[in-house]
């Protein structure tokens, strides 16, 4: 049910206030909002005044926006409001993801159709907000992404293509962010219905488009959505174009861009992708196979999957028939559902939510399950022991059974050699354990670490295909085949990616992390494990035996809201200003800090700035110390290894 989902939602119970206009509202505000501010306590934050006043002001907000603020301020909700309005909703590098469901949920959000978040069905409207994802802030994005769009590719026609996943209000906001796009005169290209992350970056390349949009929060709890912004190479927008993306929406948000004025004469076209965008996706993904006969040896190997409740139906299954894997679907998890409703959290991550796949699993004496996340950009997975016992497996070591297999196997097939061995890489961020570093020094591989985000390692993409000297069209235009030959011969050849939250990648057709192909690429792992009479946790002890042990931890804080926001900052810069002289016993020997320090990557390229400290211990373990990009986190990361 809805409550087992999201926390206990407040209804502001008192008639919905009638507004003529933005000036009646801000006539009734004025006065309740200066009295909140002089409270001594528990009153209303000056930002948050400020940017309620403005918005009250505008005559672009919703109707229904402007009765939210209404209810809120008549009822004293201070709190609500400067959580609602403490600060703008930033467009970050990669897009920007918030609350579309408050945690008080205004009578006229409500609506005549949805519930106050408790019941069955959610709220009718995203909640009213400068610091919440709803209808306009989302229209600016797409706005602003599509101004960029102009200037980047002057007087061409762009198209953009456009996915979403199955989260309150994302088809909503999809054709949403289509109909401000076609207003700019731009072509849109919109799934039929909620398909994957990675299959967006994927179609971005596919149909030759300028840029791509994902209306998604991942893994987040059922009450976000989000919006992040792709550019023509399939990756993640980096810069220089995020920073270009960012001037334009903060343009429109200062009300120095009138979206009627730049209006297109004509408005673009709109085509709806089907079955072909599936065929095309599920073709360059058999290609990630590196022994394709294994399945039939390993034909005894069962699986069971779980999309939980997400987009990675959409694909999965599809694939598992085409290279003929043996599996069964969690049923009651099969159906697109944005409450999430058979678990608390739709995260691969964590143990909970992949309950019911592995009593599925138990009860056929199933190998191994698999677990997306809403959109498909994340797999976690259980591995069934000697003893019958179902073993939760980490990012950490999932990752590392996939780049050690594809590293030895790329080996044994005689593609890398001494000889060119030189010219590949295996990516990881620098959180992501390092027993993979002792797995590229042992192969003689090349390790390049990046910064947290999928979207570092899609701008390495990009870096080692434009090192061929090819054009994207002529690069597409190759084979996988013919594309590993000519890095191999010029360039950088891409083994494998991954990062310790669950995302992997193996092929550079697509630029950000990918489910289905991790899903695809741990089934070979555990067939090939299987035909030597090995469980994947055999697998990964042999792994173990040979580079020494890993372990790694990840604990996390959570601080919410305005005040949690306020937190978050303080106690990163306490690590900053007064960093700890030991650990566990442990002498801190080195401090990095790449907020301040200047590093190169293992490509000898400068790594962008970041608050992000890591200290180096004297035994040789490791703890890293970042605030979280996409949730109001702060996060640390423990290594060890002996």
């Amino acid at each position: 049910m809805w409550q087992n989902s999201l926390p206990p939602a407040k209804k502001i119970g008192y008639p919905v206030p009638t507004m003529a206009s933005p000036t009646d509202l801000l006539a009734s505000i004025r006065e309740p909002l200066a009295s909140a501010q002089a409270l001594p306590s528990g009153g209303l934050l000056a930002s948050a005044a400020e940017n309620i006043l403005r918005v009250a002001a505008s005559p672009e907000t919703p109707a229904v926006d402007l009765a939210s603020i209404g209810e809120l301020v008549a009822a004293g909700e201070w709190a609500e409001l400067n959580d609602r309005f403490y600060k703008s909703l930033a467009f970050g590098t990669g897009g920007i993801r918030g609350r579309t469901i408050a945690k008080k949920v205004t009578k006229a959000e409500q609506g005549t159709g949805g519930s106050d978040a408790v019941t069955a069905a959610p709220p009718e409207h995203p909640a009213a907000g400068t610091n919440f994802m709803n209808r306009v802030n989302l229209g600016r994005a797409a706005l602003g992404l599509g101004l960029y769009l102009r200037k980047a590719f002057p007087g061409k026609t762009s198209k953009v293509v456009i996915a979403h996943d199955t989260r309150h209000y994302s088809r909503a906001f999809a054709e949403l962010a289509a109909a401000k796009l076609r207003s700019l005169g731009h072509d849109v290209l919109l799934f039929a219905e909620e398909r994957s992350t990675p299959q967006l970056s994927f179609s971005v390349r596919h149909y030759r488009a300028q840029a791509g949009i994902v209306i998604s929060a991942s893994h987040n709890p059922p009450y976000d959505n989000g919006f992040k912004a792709y550019f023509e190479d399939g990756a993640q927008l980096v810069e220089p174009h995020a920073s270009g993306v960012i001037a334009e929406v903060n343009a429109l948000a200062a009300g120095k861009i009138d979206p009627a004025a730049v209006a297109a004469p004509q408005p673009g076209t709109l085509t709806i992708l089907g079955q072909e965008a599936d065929d095309a996706f599920i073709e360059a993904l058999k290609t990630l196979v590196l022994e394709p006969e294994i399945f039939a040896q390993a034909h005894s190997l069962k699986i069971v999957y779980t999309p939980l409740h997400g987009t990675g139906i959409k694909i999965i299954p599809a694939l598992f028939d085409e290279v003929e894997i043996h599996y069964t679907v969690v049923e009651a998890q099969r159906q697109g559902d944005g409450r999430f409703p058979t678990v608390k959290s739709p995260n691969p991550e964590e143990s909970a939510a992949l309950a019911l796949a592995i009593a599925q699993a138990r009860s056929e004496s199933a190998d191994l399950v698999i677990a997306t996340d809403p959109d498909d950009d994340r797999m976690g997975a259980v591995v069934r022991d000697t003893q019958g016992e179902y073993q939760i497996i980490t990012g950490n070591m999932i990752g590392s059974i996939l780049a050690f297999y594809r590293v030895d196997r790329f080996f044994a097939k005689g593609i890398v050699t001494e000889a060119n061995k030189a010219r590949t890489a295996l990516i990881k961020t620098f959180v992501t354990t390092d027993l993979q570093k002792a797995i590229a020094a042992a192969y003689g591989v090349k390790l390049v670490e990046t910064l947290t985000g999928f979207k570092y390692i899609g701008e390495k993409l990009r870096n080692y295909e434009q090192a061929t000297g090819k054009t994207q069209t002529e690069y597409d235009a190759l084979t996988p085949a013919a594309r590993r030959t000519l890095q191999l011969e010029k360039g950088t050849f891409f083994l494998f990616g991954g990062e310790e939250s669950y995302g992997y990648s193996g092929g550079d057709y697509v630029r950000d992390k990918d489910g289905n192909a991790a899903a695809l690429m741990l089934a070979e792992a555990a067939a090939w494990a299987k035909t030597k009479g090995q469980t994947l946790l055999d697998y990964l002890d042999a792994i173990y035996l040979r580079f020494g042990y890993y372990t790694e931890k990840l604990g996390t804080l959570t601080f919410e809201g305005a005040k949690g926001a306020a937190q978050i900052q303080t106690l990163l810069a306490s690590y900053r200003a007064t960093p700890p002289a030991s650990f566990l016993g442990q002498a801190v020997v080195r401090l990095d800090d790449f907020g301040s320090h200047d590093f190169q990557d293992g490509d000898g390229k400068p790594i962008p700035k970041e608050t992000m400290l890591l200290f180096h211990l004297a035994d040789g373990g490791r703890m890293a110390v970042r605030g979280s990009g996409t949730e109001p986190k702060i996060k640390f990361y423990f290594f060890a290894h002996g």
